[in-house]
């Protein structure tokens, strides 16, 4: 899948990937996309939540043996 930015999480505990997306996200347009590479089972979890309650769309969510890659779309800021 396309992205603008990646942020590696791997090997950080709840709530720092989530603290790493924030990071990254201020770091693109809106309607652009975030990739984020996390290894804590939990960020499944919390990644689904956040973008829940900021409106950035969670594209995809791919687990390959506890690496765990999100693809999250910029809401359109108005």
């Amino acid at each position: 899948m396309h992205y603008d930015h990646e942020v590696d999480a791997t090997g950080l505990k709840c709530p720092l990937p989530i603290l790493r997306c924030k990071k990254g996200l201020n770091e693109i347009q809106s309607n652009q996309v975030l990739k984020v590479i996390a290894t804590d089972p939990g960020s499944k979890k919390d990644f689904d939540a956040f973008c829940r309650q900021t409106g950035h769309e969670l594209l995809s969510l791919e687990d390959d043996h506890g690496v765990i890659t999100f693809f999250i779309k910029k809401r359109h800021l108005s």
